[in-house]
């Protein structure tokens, strides 16, 4: 692993264990924790390979892997990869650093044709790294995937920097949400879910 991620600098282990109890029983509760997962599953094809970069606790995950796609969730955090695994069947559950993502070497060589980045992902990666996480997100995607990425404006990443990141990456913006049911973005807006795509070669 590379350097530390805001969600180990800024939270801590006790952080952690309260957010897996916290969707624990949000599902227990019958919550809809399926937003994301919905609208990713609207723009791709039936049976598509997924990434779930930052799966966290692994409820979008889940929901796509359900809807019958073939998912990798991601996590740098042990103990969200770990409760995943113990709360959902379906999707391979790998513990890596987006920073340094490369599922390849950790036995999942085919390219993905979506990835999704929810939960504020790009908001707790370490410092700096924000381009890279990008990057590699990127190279795990076929020409033409998609890739969608949600995160709160309030939390020290500039929308303004995530753009130059993504045009650095080689993706491309196709559409810009203030949530992940599609209402309209507008500049006043506290979230953002972009969509973006990697070229066709």
């Amino acid at each position: 692993m590379g350097k530390p991620t805001r969600w180990v600098t800024e939270t801590g282990p006790e952080h952690t264990q309260w957010y897996i109890d916290r969707f624990r029983r949000l599902a227990a509760d019958g919550a809809d924790l399926a937003g994301e997962a919905r609208l990713v599953d609207a723009m791709v094809a039936p049976g598509s390979r997924i990434l779930d970069a930052g799966c966290g606790t692994g409820r979008v995950a889940a929901a796509l892997a359900a809807r019958g796609h073939t998912v990798v969730g991601v996590d740098a955090d042990p103990a969200l990869v770990e409760a995943a695994r113990a709360d959902y069947r379906g999707p391979h559950w790998l513990v890596a650093d987006l920073a340094e993502l490369d599922l390849a070497a950790a036995g999942e060589p085919e390219p993905f044709d979506a990835a999704v980045v929810a939960g504020n992902v790009m908001a707790f990666v370490a410092p700096g790294t924000e381009p890279e996480v990008l990057r590699r997100i990127a190279a795990h995607l076929r020409p033409d995937g998609v890739a969608l990425v949600g995160f709160g404006l309030d939390r020290g990443y500039r929308l303004a920097d995530f753009d130059d990141d993504t045009d650095a990456a080689g993706l491309r913006r196709e559409h810009r949400f203030a949530t992940w049911d599609l209402r309209p973005w507008h500049e006043e807006s506290d979230f953002a879910v972009t969509v973006l795509r990697r070229p066709a070669d």
